[in-house]
Order: C-alpha cells, then sequence, then structure tokens
C-alpha cells in the first residue's frame, strides 16, 4: 500500500473539488494512484457532487411515511434547487428511501456535525471509561477513543449510516450519486421519527394478582 500523504489529498481535493475524507479513501482504493483516483470519484458521483453542494436548495418536498401498521411514522424534509425536480419520480423515490431508512436504521442527526458538543463529550467520557477498564494502555486509549467515536456516528448519523436496501454504501454515497444523476444539489435538510409508546411507561400487570383477585371476588 503506497502512503498517502496530506499533499496527495490536497492535489486531488484541488481537482475535483471532492470532499478530504472521500479523496483520502479514494486515494487508498487505488493504492496512491492519481488518475485512478480521478476516475473512483467521478463514478461514485463524488466529484460531481462536491461542485454541486455550495448552490442553494429551497426546494423540494416533505414526506411522511407509516411503517408497522400505524407503530412508527417518519417525516422528512429533502431540499433541491428547483421545483421541476422536486416533482421527478426520481427525486420523490429518493426521499421515500430516505424516510424508509430513517423508520429502519433508527438515526438521531442527519450528520456529525448536528450532534452537540455536550453528546460528544459525554460519549468520549464513556468510551475512555470503557477502554480503561478493559485494562488498555493511557498512550492508546485517546486513539482507541476516537475510533469507537468514529463507530458512533455511523450509528447515530443518517448520512453515515450504511443504505438499507444496499449496504455496500453509505446514505451519503447514495446522495451523491443522485446529485450527480440528477444534476442539482439535493439535501437532506431534517426528519422526524415517531414510535407508538416510546418514551411512555408501560403498564406492567401482575396476573397471578389478577386472578387471585378474580377468585376473591
Amino acid at each position: 500500500m503506497a502512503e498517502i500523504t496530506a499533499a496527495m489529498v490536497k492535489e486531488l481535493r484541488e481537482r475535483t473539488g471532492a470532499g478530504m475524507m472521500d479523496c483520502k479513501k479514494a486515494l487508498m482504493e487505488t493504492n496512491g494512484d492519481m488518475e485512478k483516483a480521478v476516475d473512483f470519484l467521478r463514478e461514485k458521483g463524488l466529484a460531481a457532487a462536491a461542485k454541486k453542494a455550495g448552490r442553494i436548495a429551497a426546494e423540494g418536498v416533505v414526506d411522511a411515511y407509516i411503517h408497522g401498521g400505524g407503530r412508527i411514522g417518519v417525516l422528512v424534509e429533502v431540499n433541491c434547487e428547483t421545483d421541476f425536480v422536486a416533482k421527478t419520480d426520481e427525486f420523490r423515490l429518493f426521499v421515500r428511501d430516505i424516510a424508509m431508512q430513517v423508520a429502519a436504521a433508527r438515526p438521531e442527526y442527519v450528520r456529525r456535525e448536528d450532534v452537540p458538543e455536550h453528546v460528544i463529550a459525554r460519549e468520549k467520557e464513556v468510551l475512555a471509561a470503557q477502554a480503561a477498564n478493559e485494562g488498555k494502555p493511557e498512550k492508546v486509549i485517546e486513539k482507541i477513543v476516537q475510533g469507537r467515536l468514529d463507530k458512533f456516528f455511523k450509528e447515530v448519523c443518517l448520512l453515515e449510516q450504511p443504505f438499507i436496501k444496499n449496504p455496500d454504501i453509505t446514505v451519503q454515497e447514495l446522495l451523491n450519486e443522485k446529485i450527480a444523476k440528477i444534476g442539482e444539489n439535493i439535501v437532506i435538510r431534517r426528519f422526524t421519527r415517531y414510535e407508538l409508546g416510546e418514551g411512555l411507561t408501560k403498564r406492567q400487570d401482575d396476573f397471578a394478582e389478577q386472578v387471585a383477585a378474580m377468585t376473591r371476588s
């Protein structure tokens, strides 16, 4: 495996406009071959998506998805640049897929930048304590915490989750593919997930006491 340097990542980013982590991944996948890395990003739609990311997306739709006979409900807002695209089957099917993803995978945030600092700080404390309790050397605990924190983000952040219909790609990669195919910037803005009875303390009846009461009456 060729060494992937910061300069290589910077060059690829300047050539394609793709994100830093995407550029690093592309170089790792192609063993440091710059031209192959460019093709890799283009094939994934990442280069095209990055160039469109700064464009204003103020149109779109709010979609509702109900699952399990009314036990789970999701509202999601996805934006695009034009009303024309918002009305296409391609865009609306994508929005429906996102709603289904939220229903099935239970994300809490759209992206890791949305996770509040106090939540990250608390998670770091827990992960550091776990590593210490496992007997990990103090000098490597910080690295272990960062690795486990990345796993935490992949669980709670929608864009970093494996796509339920194709776990080989993330929701972010699916989004990039749609941006490249549709030709407009697309933004998953927000979502709300409801689950029947969530947060309520359910009554736990004592069956034996019920039977005893019936025999006394």
